[in-house]
């Protein structure tokens, strides 16, 4: 990534629906050179284009850290991305081995996530989760 992918990029988070011609306005190339930048960068998994789980109508969303058998981590964070409602896992240090993010559409299909999938996973020990209350900053990618 070079300093034109950067600013393609940060282009990008104060504008996701910003088009081919007004990134190339801003950052001084063709449309052509932004096409084939954006390209490369959604081919090698730099941007991914994502949904706001709040609009999209997924009012229940949590944290989760995951204890795990200690031989079984990696099984374990593997099985947990198979999951639907998780969109981030990460094996971490600490008191939890695991930490997950969540979406569903109610309480209700959390507690059904957090029980009768999560929770039945093989080598799963301990689970919690951490539900939000409020929003204070949501950004994803490069800080600015």
């Amino acid at each position: 990534m070079d300093a034109l992918d950067a600013r393609i990029i940060s282009i990008l988070q104060r504008d996701g629906r910003a088009t081919n011609a007004g990134i190339a306005r801003a950052a001084g190339v063709s449309e052509g050179t932004v096409r084939r930048r954006l390209r490369q960068l959604i081919d090698d998994g730099l941007i991914k284009v994502v949904v706001d789980a709040r609009r999209a109508g997924y009012s229940a969303e949590a944290l989760i850290g995951i204890q795990a058998e200690p031989h079984m981590i990696d099984e374990v964070a593997n099985a947990i991305t198979q999951l639907d409602e998780v969109s981030w896992v990460v094996v971490t240090t600490g008191a939890y081995d695991i930490f997950a993010w969540a979406a569903v559409p109610t309480s209700e299909d959390l507690g059904v996530l957090l029980s009768g999938r999560l929770g039945t996973i093989s080598g799963v020990s301990r689970s919690e989760a951490f539900v939000n209350l409020a929003i204070k900053k949501s950004t994803l990618g490069l800080p600015r």
